[in-house]
């Protein structure tokens, strides 16, 4: 018998609706699971169990009156903590701001969610202001990934994606600015969806770089995240059925995004390449360089963004996140425009590929997940540090704003690996079909951890 924690968004809401369980039966079956494993995996920063209980009565009474409860009704949901969340104060990970008062309101976009019946657990681990890739946090601790607790979940959304993988809540949200949610999602085996830039609404949170930022769902199926797209962003309407994905043009990016990964994650991608029917090669130009200029502009924006408390309140950063960036706030402008020279340049070689290509396939993370506290990598035949260099492919994807699909293959007894499905601006719908078909043949699959 498939547990409640288990089930799907779509599932358990599809049971409230039916009157089948109630929201509040729904819920205390994922507070014992929270209960139960977060001591060890991390996730929540703060849980509002409280009012979940309060929200999900809500959703209780609104079915007995046969009142229309919305499109997640009783589903249990969370949030990254640098979301605003009602009566708590917004983290970012940081000790810095602690010491802020409670958020009067949530964020515009978990309000969406809780209107349509989403039942708020609360708020997740993450690393300090988003800048990392490993959600080894000096104030809150590391969260672990839910498939092997001596490995990381990856970040910055590492508390999302792990609360996903773990079975504590379907549905969950983040943000990424370099691959912040496609790599946790790769590395603990979830979906993830970074829409394009500027699809989702981000007041309401903390920024790192505007010009990067996203925000997007984790869940444990394509549908789930479709649904969850839906709701939280205004153009398309909700509801509206995924474009059929055939005939699709598929193609795998070759030369930066072939190098250095490991056998494994490798044949995810031809596992991917091969169930989408792709054939075909293709090169996103100075990918390498569009590495090295999102590097920089990362590295300045947040630099400026905290410049104040960086020379006020240095001690109270994450050792991990201060030298980089005060040496991001110390960079020439000159460094800065040419990387934003660049970047135009480089936007427009992705628009000539994407008019011989529908979606374009590449690996999320150059490994499975790594162990906790590890300080280097293999890439390829080199030795290099582990934190910069886990989002060696997606930072180039982030830098120009194309939504992704991160879909997770979990075969032949090994750990997650993760698959990026790339697609043109505007065509999150054509990457979540694929994702979809992917988990129907059964290439792709998120099953709740084993804790």
């Amino acid at each position: 018998m498939t547990e409640l924690f288990e089930q799907s968004a779509l599932a358990l809401a599809g049971m409230v609706q039916r009157r089948e369980i109630s929201a509040l039966e729904i819920l205390k079956a994922h507070i014992t699971r929270i209960e139960q494993f977060d001591g060890v995996l991390n996730c929540f920063t703060s849980r509002t169990f409280d009012r979940a209980q309060a929200d999900a009565e809500a959703v209780d009474r609104k079915i007995a009156a046969g009142e229309d409860v919305g499109r997640l009704a009783g589903v249990p949901i969370a949030v990254k903590n640098l979301f605003d969340v009602r009566g708590l104060p917004t983290l970012a990970g940081s000790k810095i701001l602690r010491e802020s008062p409670p958020a009067l309101r949530d964020a515009p976009i978990l309000e969406r969610l809780v209107q349509a019946g989403a039942v708020l657990l609360g708020a997740l681990n993450m690393d300090e202001f988003a800048y990392g890739f490993v959600t080894e946090n000096a104030h809150d601790g590391p969260t672990r990934n839910p498939h092997d607790i001596s490995r990381i979940a990856g970040g910055s959304s590492g508390g999302s994606a792990a609360a996903v993988a773990a079975g504590f809540a379907p549905i969950t949200l983040g943000s990424d600015t370099n691959g912040s949610i496609r790599l946790p999602a790769g590395l603990c085996g979830i979906f993830g969806l970074k829409p394009g830039y500027g699809r989702i609404d981000r007041s309401g949170t903390v920024p790192f770089v505007d010009s990067f930022d996203h925000l997007g769902p984790f869940a444990r199926s394509a549908a789930d995240l479709l649904l969850t797209y839906d709701l939280l962003q205004d153009s398309d309407p909700a509801g509206a059925p995924a474009p059929p994905l055939i005939p699709a043009r598929i193609a795998v990016l070759e030369d930066w995004f072939a190098q250095g990964a490991t056998p494994e994650i490798l044949a995810a991608v031809a596992a991917v390449a091969d169930g989408l029917g792709a054939t075909s090669k293709a090169v996103l130009p100075e990918a390498e360089r569009a590495r090295a200029a999102a590097f920089c502009i990362t590295a300045f924006e947040g630099g400026q963004l905290h410049k104040a408390a960086l020379v006020t309140r240095p001690q109270d950063f994450d050792p991990a996140t201060r030298p980089r960036l005060i040496a991001g706030a110390l960079q020439p402008a000159e460094t800065i425009y040419q990387a934003q020279r660049f970047r135009a340049w480089f936007r427009a070689q992705a628009a000539i590929l994407f008019e011989r290509f529908d979606l374009l396939l590449a690996p999320a993370t150059p490994c499975v997940a790594p162990l906790l506290g590890q300080k280097t990598l293999k890439l390829g035949s080199k030795e290099v540090p582990l934190r910069p260099n886990l989002g060696i492919y997606t930072q180039p994807i982030s830098f120009i704003g194309l939504p992704v699909v991160c879909v997770p293959v979990t075969t032949g007894g090994l750990l997650p690996r993760g698959v990026q499905i790339i697609a043109a601006p505007g065509c999150e719908r054509l990457a979540l079909a694929a994702a979809e078909l992917l988990e129907r043949i059964g290439v792709a699959a998120a099953p709740v951890a084993s804790l």
